[in-house]
């Protein structure tokens, strides 16, 4: 069977922080009067789907299969990204909390430069998320792989839970993490830390020897099957026991970096799910990176461009 058809048949679980990018598009002609900051004369706006909600997107746009589950705020934001997600095809399972508002990444932009970002978010309450869990556990019969998209937004407050969870339904789980406390994601397949999240919890590093004894050292603690960490213009690097695996990077032109590390565990679990080992998975990943660096904003790779 051609890879395309296998990654047709290919279901992810995507669980983790979701979002609502929203961007403003305009032109700076003068100084304001009140202070000095730029006028943004508006001329254009638009809304992507963010941080979990990207991952499961990507996944979608490249012909797999994906189920997400997240908590959202009871409010336009919150229908906004739902809409936009069931339009591109995402079956969603959203948890809808009254007590917060939906996150909501704002950027203003003028000849395609980034003048402000303001952001919107709350904590989702303890009995919306043990509700979620619930959900968790009845998804599992229907899908291959697990994906946990944490953005320290709360969403992912029960993660170890759910990592014992899938580990007995016999899933896949690959984690994108968040922060210097990793003792959370224990007993994962897979974390997908980029260069500075992992230097932040192992520290630095002199050369790639001691990044390897670095990321072994992780992985022996974590009891981890293996640990890719992205590195921008240097590529990607998988430690498995016994074995470093090193991709260089296929950006032919690097334009916005953010939501790249969506696309990369969103290929990674999509290609584990269609069935092939993880080199192979990290070289379709690393194409379909290559991809979205060269767009503005929050993108996916499509399945034409890909294959």
């Amino acid at each position: 069977m051609l890879l395309k058809d296998r990654v047709k048949s290919a279901r992810v679980l995507v669980v983790g922080d979701v979002m609502l990018d929203r961007y403003w598009f305009g032109d700076v002609e003068r100084i304001s009067p009140e202070a000095p900051v730029p006028v943004a004369k508006i001329n254009k706006t638009d809304e992507r789907a963010g941080g979990a909600a990207n991952v499961a997107r990507n996944i979608v746009a490249l012909g797999g299969q994906a189920k997400l589950l997240s908590v959202i705020g009871d409010d336009e934001a919150g229908t906004s990204l739902e809409r936009l997600l069931i339009k591109a095809g995402v079956d969603t399972s959203f948890h809808r909390d009254a007590e917060i508002s939906t996150t909501v990444k704002l950027r203003v932009l003028a000849r395609q430069q980034q003048l402000l970002r303001i952001d919107f978010e709350d904590l989702p309450s303890h009995e919306v998320l043990a509700a979620k869990l619930d959900d968790f556990k009845a998804c599992l019969q229907e899908i291959d792989v697990v994906i946990l998209s944490d953005y320290g937004k709360g969403s992912l407050a029960h993660v170890q839970a759910m990592i014992q969870i899938a580990r007995e339904a016999g899933k896949l789980i690959l984690v994108d993490p968040k922060g210097d406390e990793y003792q959370p994601y224990a007993g994962a397949t897979l974390l997908t830390p980029n260069r500075s999240e992992f230097r932040q919890v192992a520290g630095s590093w002199k050369s790639d020897e001691e990044l390897a004894a670095k990321a072994e050292t992780l992985r022996q603690k974590l009891n981890l099957t293996a640990l890719l960490v992205t590195r921008s213009e240097e590529g990607m690097t998988l430690f498995k026991q016994g074995q470093v695996v090193h991709k260089p990077t296929q950006a032919r032109e690097v334009f916005d970096v953010s939501g790249a590390g969506d696309t990369v565990i969103a290929t990674l679990g999509l290609m584990l799910a269609a069935g092939l080992d993880l080199p192979e998975a990290m070289d379709w990943s690393n194409k379909a990176a290559g991809i979205v660096v060269a767009k503005l904003g929050t993108a996916v790779a499509s399945a034409e461009e890909l294959f």
